[in-house]
């Protein structure tokens, strides 16, 4: 090549940058085989656009052999000192930077022998772009120090740091130096101040300025409406957007649509979206990747996916990022089989998935009949290699709990490697919701002793189990370590260890904690509280609270007047509860719900106002459901009303046939009126439909382990010693003198074939002493003949007391 600085320069001011990095690479002396050769004379202009381009191609390793044979040619070249050329060391630094390389743009910087605001700039700049904020606010720092003046794009850099750092304090600082320094009125200052106050939350701030700025420009606008958008000011930002269009200097670019398009989906304003995606035609902009995607995302936001996979089509060339955004549109409506089809053209496309795509899919697995896709989802994460991607494990394990798989939950738990809190909570909550409290406590105690902190949701999922179980040794520790991880100041977990106190029987510690909030407390600490009163029957504390609340001008909620409600139901405060029943709509606009409804039938049955109960269910605006039925049979046996039983029975067995604690309160009115016929008609009944009773469970800590214990259970490894000492147990209450309810009898009828039971066989029950040996006798024989479940054989002297 005769004239390599003309070629090459000719071919860089035609824009064919890559052209001119050939003809560089074709010189004998630009490659590493020719390193003895003598180098190529090129002058530094030419040096110049070689760096300019491999600047603007994103080259680093083009640009790095320019700059190994700019050192070469240092000593020889017509230009002495070429690498000690400040202005090629300015071009060096900011290739390097927008090549991702900002150490060797320092290394640069720091081995020039003189500098300019120029370099200070460049340099700054290149650490800004490459994730380095603070790096560079120490540049500008010492740019400062040394007396150089920071021009507008050095000012620019560091509030762009400071923006980054989300440091409103030291972006003050660079914007009083700015306005010191006479730069403060820069375009590129003003449009790096407007975006670093408005991403900060001082959008007032941003706008003000952005409103002195005279010539503004498309980063101006852009600033603005982004900031809006992003800080929730979405009908700002589309107020700004038509300003923008109404003054018609400048055209919007796809920055703005996105700005735009992004404020439409987040207020769900589907009119607005459609007229500016007109717009975005109009400009030719609905094609563009950015501005299509998020027009696609948009429609998603308003409910509207068809339009949202219309638009997502139309995009030329989606990338990884648009497919995702629309996979996970169709997965978080749940529609799986959507979604899946979308996934599935993705990777037609040649598009390799990534967590993202898998995490968006795992969302759509809800319910069981989505297992099956679930675990075709797990086995290809797993091919891609994305198993050991914590945020994706964590993915997996919520969908198994979705689809009621605790099981394969538990074990991709156990498998992840790096457990986060988010790991934790996901596990926890699983327990908590498909009600195994116990294994909650069990998790929390390893969790305890492991690396990961935990948060008020791992612990209010602790709090909801231990409320679940009573377990008020666990309530304290949970509060003990909310204290040492000062997250006791939380208005949340305080709320909840209030109303874990309360459940747990520990009415003193509830209060305390209360009183210590003060100022903190909202109307969820005064309803925990009143709750928890009123469900221990200390109804003149929960009503002085309520009391208490009103004057300090706190309007109650919907809960505390459950609270209320239940205190008087619990008292018998009929006129009272009725009273603040009446006023719950007219004074506090609380609509009466369900809750409250059952509250009242609840007031009036325990008052044996069973007639007004009844006739207060058939007044109600909505059906009555099966808590009101069970409120009014209950009293219907405790009142010895068999007819209102009868009807509430049949109210609960119209809506649930298979309920059996209807059956089985039916069958203690008929029992204890004497009825056994038709006891035994019920009793026959329940085994002709299938109806078993849910058997009862109870638990109990012994050496810092959980027992857990089942009606009838025999599957503990002990069981034969604990019937054993409940049936020594027993026989000390009888020669004790203990009398037990009439409903003795009725427990243990309850496991008897009804064909072989009638009235006659109790003639010889005693309500005195509980049970006469010689009943026992005569009733073992005919229980050894029915199907008692877990029934063992014993001395015939010794009545069975564990049925």
């Amino acid at each position: 090549m005769q004239n390599p600085n003309g070629t090459i320069l000719q071919l860089y001011h035609a824009g064919r940058l890559a052209a001119a990095l050939r003809a560089f690479e074709s010189l004998p002396s630009s490659s590493p085989a020719s390193a003895a050769a003598a180098p190529a004379p090129l002058t530094a202009a030419t040096y110049a656009a070689l760096v300019s381009a491999c600047s603007r191609l994103r080259s680093l390793p083009q640009g790095r052999r320019v700059h190994r044979h700019l050192v070469a040619s240092s000593s020889s070249s017509p230009d002495a000192q070429l690498a000690g050329n400040t202005v090629l060391g300015n071009h060096l630094i900011t290739m390097y930077g927008r090549c991702a390389a900002p150490d060797s743009a320092r290394q640069v910087f720091d081995e020039m022998p003189a500098r300019n605001p120029v370099s200070w700039a460049s340099v700054i700049a290149a650490h800004v772009q490459n994730g380095r904020a603070g790096d560079a606010l120490g540049l500008f720092s010492s740019m400062l120090r040394s007396g150089t003046a920071a021009d507008q794009f050095a000012l620019g850099s560091a509030v762009r740091a400071c923006t980054e750092l989300g440091d409103v304090g030291t972006g003050r600082q660079v914007h009083a130096h700015a306005l010191k320094s006479e730069r403060g009125s820069d375009l590129i200052v003003q449009n790096a101040l407007v975006t670093m106050y408005s991403k900060n939350g001082l959008v007032d701030d941003g706008f003000m300025l952005f409103e002195r700025i005279k010539d503004k420009d498309l980063i101006s606008w852009g600033s603005i409406i982004a900031g809006f958008a992003q800080q929730g000011f979405e009908m700002e930002a589309l107020q700004v957007f038509r300003e923008m269009i109404v003054e018609g200097s400048h055209h919007p670019n796809e920055f703005h649509f996105g700005s735009a398009f992004r404020a439409c989906g987040a207020v769900g304003s589907w009119e607005y979206g459609e007229q500016i995606h007109g717009l975005s035609i109009k400009y030719r902009l609905d094609r563009d990747l950015y501005a299509g995607c998020s027009l696609s995302d948009m429609y998603a936001r308003c409910k509207n996916l068809d339009s949202a996979r219309v638009a997502f089509y139309r995009i030329e060339a989606p990338d990884l990022v648009s497919w995702n955004s629309i996979v996970n549109a169709y997965s978080v409506e749940g529609l799986l089989s959507e979604a899946l089809v979308l996934f599935s053209e993705m990777r037609d496309s040649g598009l390799r998935p990534d967590g993202i795509t898998v995490r968006g899919l795992l969302c759509a697995c809800v319910g069981c009949d989505a297992l099956y896709h679930g675990r075709l989802i797990h086995s290809y994460l797993v091919k891609l290699g994305l198993d050991g991607d914590v945020s994706v494990c964590n993915s997996l394990l919520s969908m198994y709990a979705r689809c009621s798989d605790l099981p394969s939950a538990m074990d991709v738990f156990h498998e992840i490697k790096d457990q986060d809190v988010v790991t934790w909570n996901s596990i926890l909550t699983a327990c908590a919701q498909h009600n195994h409290p116990e294994e909650v406590l069990k998790l929390f105690s390893l969790l305890n002793k492991s690396e990961p902190s935990l948060d008020r949701i791992s612990l209010n999922n602790v709090l909801s189990a231990s409320a679940e179980l009573g377990y008020f040794e666990m309530v304290k520790q949970v509060h003990a370590y909310a204290f040492k991880a000062g997250l006791v100041d939380d208005r949340m977990l305080s709320n909840t260890l209030i109303d874990t106190y309360a459940k747990c029987g520990s009415l003193d510690d509830a209060m305390r904690l209360f009183e210590i909030m003060g100022n903190n407390r909202d109307v969820f600490s005064w309803s925990s509280l009143i709750v928890g009163y009123a469900q221990f029957g200390y109804a003149k504390e929960a009503l002085d609270l309520f009391s208490r609340m009103r004057s300090l001008g706190i309007r109650p909620n919907h809960v505390t007047f459950i609270g209320v409600l239940t205190a008087c139901s619990r008292v018998g405060f009929v006129n009272e509860g009725c009273y603040y029943y009446s006023i719950m709509e007219p004074e506090y606009g609380i609509v009466p719900t369900r809750e409250h409804c059952s509250c009242i039938v609840d007031l009036l049955a325990r008052a044996g106002k069973l007639t007004e109960a009844a006739n207060f269910i058939d007044q109600m605006p909505f059906e009555p459901d099966i808590i009101m039925w069970k409120t009014l049979l209950a009293a219907s046996k405790m009142h010895n009303d068999m007819e209102m039983g009868k009807r509430a029975a049949e109210g609960i067995l119209n809506i649930d046939p298979s309920h059996s604690a209807a059956y089985v309160l039916l069958c203690n009115i008929y029992a204890a009126s004497g009825n056994w016929n038709e006891f035994a008609r019920l009793k026959k009944a329940m085994r002709t439909s299938g109806v078993k009773k849910s058997p009862g469970k109870s638990w109990v800590k012994l050496k810092g382990e959980l027992k857990v214990f089942i009606v009838e259970d025999r599957s503990h490894p002990e069981s034969e010693e604990i019937y054993a000492m409940l049936e020594l147990i027993g026989m000390e209450m009888i020669k004790a003198g203990y009398v037990p309810k009439h409903s003795w009898k009725h427990a243990i009828v309850d496991h008897i074939d009804s064909d072989l039971f009638n009235e006659e066989m109790l003639a010889e029950y005693d309500t005195k002493t509980g049970v006469v040996y010689l009943w026992a006798k005569t009733l073992r024989k005919i229980v050894s003949n029915s199907t008692v479940k877990g029934n063992n054989q014993r001395d015939d002297s010794t009545p069975n007391l564990s049925v």
